[in-house]
């Protein structure tokens, strides 16, 4: 089975169950359990929306631009009068 033909098979089933919820909605009326079933149900709607929305983006990944890092040393002026990461400063000490 293909990725759209899952998705398509999810979002009968979904279907479905959003029309399962509606009837136990008007059999059961709105209470709390009710609201967070149908909230529920709304999320998984939504969640399923982005799926396919991703599954219909471009067949190949974006991969992010590579960084090229020089070889050549750091300038040492990087490192001088700055407090070492977690240790604090140099003239204070540890309580």
């Amino acid at each position: 089975m293909s990725v759209h033909d899952d998705l398509t098979s999810v979002q009968r089933t979904l279907d479905e169950l959003l029309r399962s919820v509606g009837r136990l909605e008007q059999q059961l009326g709105g209470g709390l359990e009710m609201r967070r079933v149908r909230a529920d149900a709304d999320h998984l709607r939504e969640s399923v929306a982005l799926l396919r929305e991703v599954s219909e983006g471009p067949a190949t990944a974006k991969r992010p631009a590579l960084v090229t890092i020089s070889d050549a040393p750091y300038d040492i002026s990087l490192w001088t009068d700055t407090d070492d990461e977690g240790l604090g400063a140099r003239d204070r000490h540890a309580p």
